[in-house]
C-alpha cells in the first residue's frame, strides 16, 4: 500500500512540476522594447483636467497609446480593444493604469474626448491626455510616433506601449493585437 501511495505522491509531484514549468514560460507577445525606462512626461487629463505624470504611476503597469477622437477607423479599434481587455482583467485592471496620449490636439477637445470615451464604455477607466503642442511633440518623438496632421485626419503609428512597475518600456503593441493577448501581457506585467 506505501508503494502504491509513494507512486501516486512521485506522479502528482511530476504533473505539478510540469504544470508549473509550462506556466513559467509564458512570456509577453509583442516586440520587446529592451526594458530601458520610459520616457516621463507630464500632460493633462482631457476629461478631467488634472495633471498625469507618467513617473507618478511608478509601482503600477501602465498602458500608453496614441490617438485621436476624429479617426474613422484604426483609433476606435484601438480603443475596443483595451475596453475589452480591461474586462478580461476583471478587478486585475485596477492595478493597471491605461492612457491615451492625443495625435490631434486641436480636435481632441474636452468635449470631444469625453464623448469619445463614453462611446468606448472607458469613461473613469482610460485616462485621454492632452497639452500643448510642443509637449506633446515631445512624448510623440520620444515614443517615436510620427504624426502627419492633414485632411481629412490624422497620420499617425498605431503605437500600444506597455510599461512595466519600475517605469521601464518593456512590449510595443500594435491595433492588430487581440484583447485576449493584451489582457495576458497585462496580467504576465501586473504580476511580476
Amino acid at each position: 500500500m506505501v508503494g502504491r501511495f509513494q507512486r501516486t505522491a512521485l506522479l502528482l509531484l511530476g504533473f505539478l512540476a510540469l504544470t508549473a514549468s509550462s506556466c513559467a514560460r509564458e512570456s509577453l507577445v509583442g516586440e520587446d522594447l529592451g526594458g530601458q525606462t520610459a520616457p516621463d512626461f507630464t500632460l493633462i487629463d482631457g476629461a478631467r483636467g488634472d495633471r498625469v505624470t507618467l513617473s507618478s504611476l511608478r509601482g503600477r503597469v501602465v498602458l500608453v497609446t496614441f490617438l485621436y477622437t476624429r479617426c474613422p477607423d484604426t483609433c476606435p479599434l484601438t480603443a475596443e480593444k483595451i475596453r475589452a481587455a480591461r474586462d478580461a482583467l476583471g478587478t486585475r485592471a485596477n492595478d493597471i493604469s491605461f492612457l491615451a496620449v492625443t495625435v490631434d490636439p486641436a480636435h481632441d477637445t474636452p468635449d470631444a474626448i469625453r464623448g469619445f470615451l463614453d462611446a468606448h464604455e472607458l469613461a473613469g477607466k482610460l485616462r485621454y491626455l492632452t497639452g500643448d503642442r510642443a509637449s506633446l511633440a515631445a512624448v510623440w518623438r520620444n515614443y517615436s510616433v510620427e504624426v502627419r496632421s492633414g485632411e481629412p485626419g490624422v497620420v499617425h503609428l498605431d503605437a500600444i506601449v506597455l510599461v512595466d512597475r519600475r517605469g521601464r518600456a518593456r512590449i510595443l503593441l500594435h491595433s492588430d493585437v487581440d484583447a485576449a493577448t493584451l489582457a495576458k501581457d497585462l496580467r504576465l506585467l501586473a504580476s511580476e
